[in-house]
This record gives C-alpha cells, sequence and structure tokens, in this order.
C-alpha cells in the first residue's frame, strides 16, 4: 500500500501537451511507478500551435507534430492509451473504466493513486441558422485542421472571430490567395488579449495582407443556396462571400468529468498554485483549468506556457517536492510576417509606454505600468526587446516608465542598467 504522498501509479485523463510534459517531469525527477495517459484523440500526442500556422500553409508535415515519438513512451515507460473514451471513474476505490476504440471495442480499467485531469478545452460554437452546414468548421484539433487545409482554396473563406486563431488562419489563407474576410462583433480585434494600440496595429496589418476586417457587427445567418455556403449575413444587412466559414470564437474549458466528480467549477477546473483541485487531491492542469492571478481574480491561461508550467508544478505535488517558480506567463501569436509576443497580464487603466522606430514601421512594443512599476508587455516583431522584458520580470525587476522612456536607447540597454532588487 502506498502512502498518499508517495504514489506508485499515476491516471492521466488527456494526452495534449499538459498531460504529456507532466509524464515526461515525473520521469525525470525519478518516479518510478507506472504512469497511464488516456486520450480520446487517435492520433499520437502533437503540437497544436502550428495547425492555425505553419502545419495549414503547407511548410511543415504531418509527422513533425508529435511532441514525442512512439518509441519515447515505450522507452520510458509511459503507457499511452489513445482513441479511449472515460466511461467511469472511482475515486475512492481509485480506479479508472475506460472504453478503447479502435479496430474493435473494449473496455478495460486501471487502477490509481493520484488522478490527473488535463482534459483541454473545446471550440466554442454559434446558435446560427446555416451552422451546422458541413462548410462551416472550427479549429481546435488535428482533424479540424485537415478539414480546413482540404477547404483553404475553394474560394473565399469568412473567418468569424477576430481573436488569435482567427487572425492566424486568414493571415495564413491570404498567403495561400485565398479571399478572406474577419468579422468581429466587438469594436476592435483582439480586444480581451492586447491594448487598444497593438489591437490597431494589428487592424492596419491585416488590411495590409489583404484581409476583409469587419468590426463592430455581428453573423446573424450563415447564407446557404443550393447546397452550398455562399455567405454570412451580418446584424448590419450586409453580405459577406464564403464558400467555407471558421467560427473562432474562443474556447469552453472540458470540465464534465470534474464535475462529475463534484470539483468546483469557476468556468474551469479551479486549482491552487500546486494544481490541487478542490477535494485537495485531485490534480488539474492545462486549458481546462482556472486559477488565481496576482491579482486574487480567477483565470484560465490558454497558453503552451501555462501547460507547460503547471505540468512542473503537478509533477513537484505528486512527488511531494518544493514547487518550481512560476515566471511570468507569456503568450505568442504568429499572423503571417507579424510575431506578436506577450508577456505579463494586461490590466485595466494601465499607463503605456510605446517604443516605435521610424526606420522599422513593422515593429511595435508596446510597455505596461501598473502604478510606475512594468508589469507587462506587447512586442511586435521586436523578439529581442521580448526576452529582454521578459527575462527582467521574471528576475522580479519592476523598473519604472521613466528608466524605459527613452525610445532611442535600446530596451535591453535600459534593462541591464538597472539595479537588482
Amino acid at each position: 500500500m502506498s502512502r498518499p504522498d508517495h504514489p506508485r501509479s499515476v491516471v492521466v485523463v488527456g494526452a495534449s501537451h499538459a498531460g504529456v510534459i507532466m509524464a515526461e517531469r515525473l520521469r525525470a525527477r525519478g518516479f518510478g511507478g507506472s504512469i497511464t495517459l488516456i486520450d480520446r484523440s487517435p492520433h499520437l500526442p502533437y503540437q497544436r500551435p502550428p495547425l492555425s500556422k505553419d502545419w495549414l500553409g503547407g511548410e511543415v508535415e504531418p509527422d513533425t507534430l508529435a511532441l514525442r515519438s512512439e518509441e519515447y513512451y515505450g522507452d520510458n515507460g509511459i503507457e499511452l492509451l489513445l482513441g479511449a473514451d472515460v466511461t467511469r471513474i472511482d475515486r475512492q476505490g481509485g480506479g479508472v473504466a475506460i472504453r478503447i476504440r479502435h479496430s474493435h471495442v473494449r473496455q478495460e480499467a486501471r487502477r490509481f493513486d493520484r488522478l490527473v485531469l488535463a482534459t483541454g478545452a473545446r471550440a466554442r460554437v454559434l446558435d446560427l441558422p446555416g451552422v451546422d452546414h458541413p462548410d462551416v468548421l472550427v479549429l481546435r484539433d488535428l482533424d479540424d485542421a485537415r478539414r480546413l487545409g482540404q477547404r483553404i482554396r475553394r474560394g473565399p473563406l469568412a473567418v468569424i472571430g477576430g481573436g488569435f486563431v482567427g487572425l492566424e488562419v486568414a493571415a495564413t489563407a491570404r498567403g495561400l490567395g485565398t479571399e478572406v474576410t474577419v468579422v468581429e462583433a466587438a469594436p476592435r480585434l483582439s480586444g480581451r488579449a492586447v491594448g487598444a494600440g497593438t489591437s490597431d496595429f494589428l487592424l492596419a496589418a491585416h488590411t495590409e495582407l489583404g484581409v476583409d476586417v469587419r468590426l463592430g457587427t455581428a453573423p446573424v445567418e450563415i447564407v446557404v443556396r443550393g447546397g452550398r455556403v455562399r455567405g454570412v449575413r451580418l446584424a448590419d444587412g450586409r453580405e459577406v462571400p464564403a464558400a467555407t466559414v471558421l467560427v473562432g470564437v474562443g474556447a469552453e474549458p472540458r470540465t464534465e468529468i470534474a464535475e462529475h466528480l463534484g470539483l468546483v467549477c469557476d468556468r474551469g477546473v479551479v486549482v491552487d498554485e500546486r494544481c490541487l483541485t478542490s477535494d485537495g487531491r485531485t490534480i488539474a492542469i492545462g486549458d481546462c483549468t482556472v486559477q488565481e492571478d496576482c491579482s486574487g481574480n480567477r483565470v484560465r491561461l490558454e497558453s503552451v506556457d501555462n501547460a507547460t508550467e503547471q505540468a512542473d508544478a503537478a509533477a513537484a505535488t505528486l512527488l511531494g517536492a518544493d514547487l518550481p517558480r512560476r515566471p511570468t506567463p507569456w503568450f505568442w501569436s504568429d499572423q503571417g510576417p507579424w510575431k506578436l509576443q506577450i508577456v505579463g497580464v494586461v490590466g485595466a487603466d494601465m499607463d503605456v509606454v510605446v517604443r516605435t522606430d521610424p526606420a522599422k514601421p513593422r515593429r511595435r512594443v508596446t510597455l505596461y505600468f501598473a502604478g510606475d512599476a512594468l508589469v507587462a508587455a506587447e512586442c511586435v516583431n521586436a523578439p529581442a526587446d521580448f526576452v529582454a522584458v521578459r527575462a527582467a520580470l521574471s528576475r522580479g525587476l519592476r523598473p519604472s516608465r521613466e528608466a524605459l522612456s527613452d525610445s532611442a536607447v535600446p530596451l535591453k540597454k535600459l534593462l541591464a542598467a538597472l539595479p537588482v532588487n
């Protein structure tokens, strides 16, 4: 009988980035017990960020998407059960019942000392006339990306939603020569993710690419004529042409298992800094979770960075080790020739310093200050500045706006001159 703080068997439901990295971290920390990864997808666990960019654009081969080779799992004693639905979980008895779907359906069960939920999120859908037509797609997984890839050159593409995924697909499609319209109900692109200045910059960037951006108007109908999608009718009465419609209006966390287990959920599975859920024992990591930020607000961080950091923390928790220090969260989005990198969380009413260079019009850095201290940055085509700011924030430096306002001096040089607290 294993002690509660020394598990001998770990079952992870969900084998995307968070689940795979956590299994890897457990082995790296010397965990010698059994690890089972269960996922409903039949595909070897793969990277998702390239799906809307390089993979969709035909710049990478499908077999390069794998997070780890098939041999890796066997070599490291990690059992990988793909195409498997979890049908029952018995926490008191420490067991997971699953149904395996491959060449034939069979029932199996796995025992566990500790259970990890890495169930991810699904694409949010819209309630519109015509939205269930086969020409209307979402983009969340590899099968979605394959369907979109087969259609992306078949005529005009309408993207509903001006968030990161929608803009990445729009830029990729334009690069393939497709006519693209982006419809966003809000008055700004990516308004919940970036500040007004960066949003305006992205609008100009996509307009330059030839994307027709419609802001401040919502779709009311997917127009179908002759059995095919022909367009999207907007609330202002106009219709934009479309042979394919991509709905990119965000994602919803998969919380069904957590709710069935009676765990506290609030737009995601609520976890603490150790990735423990409300029962104090079950672990949850990745896109399905919400956690408190530095202001005490519950936030859901849907990013590879967060999945990795939570996987690290979860592995430490399971082994009773000290938690690794979590750096400031960061995100990125590649939209055609524009690389947007964000570090920190931008809040309302923050002071802003914008650093631009007339000789480099496609480059822009926006620094955000809470009071007089730097807390976040948005960098477009400025990877060196992003690295400098991220390193400074992760070291606990909080430079003032006065210290960083001189745009004529490289940001790296200004930050290096600051004293360490």
